[in-house]
């Protein structure tokens, strides 16, 4: 066998592959990248849902301002929401309703926590009303990313 042979013989097994601890590295740094991308995309999809129930809550207040332009009051507490979308037939029962009601998807959708809105009239922060989200805990309070958003301070 001449030289030449040989080292052709061992530079194919150079190039043949990846070792196992090449491998595993690999994986790892992989592995951490995505931790890290994992975390940050998290976190904005936190503050996407906050800001989605932000807006759905001035969504509301919009129609209840109509609502209450229409019939010279705010829907009570057990009408709640759904006389944006139904009419009620309870008392008081509104004087002006619309065909159609006051929001155009037809619906009262829940929060992005999966939740029902809360609604009270007269409001818990001693106004008209009160429209609020409990967060991704659905329980009154919190903090973080269990904080409430309120008709009241939407910013929060």
């Amino acid at each position: 066998m001449t030289r030449n042979n040989k080292r052709a013989r061992r530079a194919d097994k150079r190039r043949r592959g990846f070792t196992l601890i090449e491998i595993m590295v690999v994986v790892m740094i992989i592995g951490m990248l995505t931790s890290l991308v994992g975390v940050a995309v998290m976190r904005q999809l936190e503050r996407a849902k906050r800001k989605t129930a932000a807006a759905q809550i001035k969504n509301f207040s919009a129609a209840i301002e109509s609502y209450y332009m229409d019939n010279s009051r705010y829907p009570s507490t057990d009408q709640g929401l759904k006389a944006l979308v139904t009419a009620p037939s309870s008392s008081p029962a509104p004087k002006n309703y619309p065909q159609g009601g006051y929001l155009s998807s037809g619906e009262i959708p829940l929060d992005p926590w999966q939740n029902e809105y809360i609604y009270f009239s007269p409001g818990t922060n001693g106004g008209a009303y009160s429209i609020e989200s409990y967060g991704a805990d659905g329980l009154d309070g919190g903090d973080g990313d269990n904080a409430d958003v309120e008709s009241w301070n939407p910013g929060q």
